[in-house]
C-alpha cells in the first residue's frame, strides 16, 4: 500500500458554538482542516469522513438523526467521499474504515478531527497497530478542559500532553499548513 489518505474525525456540529459539547479552538481546528481538505482535493489525495452517532435521538451530543451529528458545512464530504458511521470512540471498531483505506491502497494517514484526547487519539493509535503510517495535524485537532482528582486540566494542557502521547507512540505530529504545502508540490 502506498497511498496517503486525510481521514476527518467528527468535525461534528455539537462541537461547534452553539452546539450541545462545544470543544476549546475547535474553529480554528476547522479551518485548519478546511485548509488540507481543499489541498487534499486538488492533489487527488483520498479523502475519508468519520462520523460518530449515537444510537439515541436523545443522547447528550450526537444524537441518531439530529442536525448537531451531521458533519460540519467547513469540512463538509463531496459525495464521492466517504463517510464511515460510527458508534464507538475507535474509528476503526466495528466500522468498515479499514477495508476503506484498503481498496484505496492507502497505506499512510494524515489525521485531523476531535476530540484529541478521545476519538483522535483512539484512532491514530489503531491505525499505528494495523501497520498505517500516522501523521497527524496537530493544529487541526481539538479537545476540551477535563478535570482528574479535583485538578483542572486546561485543554491547550490537554492538546499538548496528547500530541507528546502520540508521537511517542510512533505518529509524526506536524502542522496543517506544512503538510498542505508539501501536497501542493
Amino acid at each position: 500500500m502506498s497511498a496517503t489518505a486525510l481521514l476527518i474525525i467528527d468535525l461534528q456540529n455539537d462541537y461547534f458554538p452553539g452546539g450541545k459539547y462545544p470543544l476549546v479552538g475547535i474553529e480554528a481546528a476547522a479551518e485548519a482542516a478546511a485548509g488540507l481538505l481543499r489541498a487534499a482535493r486538488e492533489k487527488g489525495i483520498p479523502v475519508v469522513h468519520v462520523r460518530h452517532e449515537s444510537p439515541k435521538v436523545d443522547a447528550p451530543f450526537f444524537g441518531k438523526g439530529t442536525a448537531g451529528a451531521e458533519i460540519h458545512p467547513a469540512v463538509a464530504p463531496q459525495p464521492e467521499e466517504p463517510v464511515i458511521v460510527k458508534q464507538n470512540v475507535n474509528s476503526f471498531l466495528r466500522t468498515d474504515l479499514d477495508e476503506v483505506l484498503k481498496s484505496k491502497d492507502v497505506g499512510a494517514l494524515v489525521v485531523v478531527g476531535a476530540m484529541s484526547h478521545m476519538c483522535v487519539d483512539a484512532a491514530t493509535r489503531a491505525a499505528l497497530d494495523l501497520g498505517y503510517g500516522v501523521t497527524l495535524a496537530h493544529d487541526a485537532a481539538a479537545t476540551r478542559d477535563l478535570a482528574f482528582g479535583g485538578s483542572e486540566v486546561p485543554a491547550a494542557n490537554v492538546q499538548v500532553a496528547m500530541m507528546a502521547a502520540l508521537q511517542f507512540a510512533g505518529a509524526a505530529i506536524r502542522p496543517a499548513g506544512e503538510i498542505a504545502a508539501e501536497w501542493r508540490g
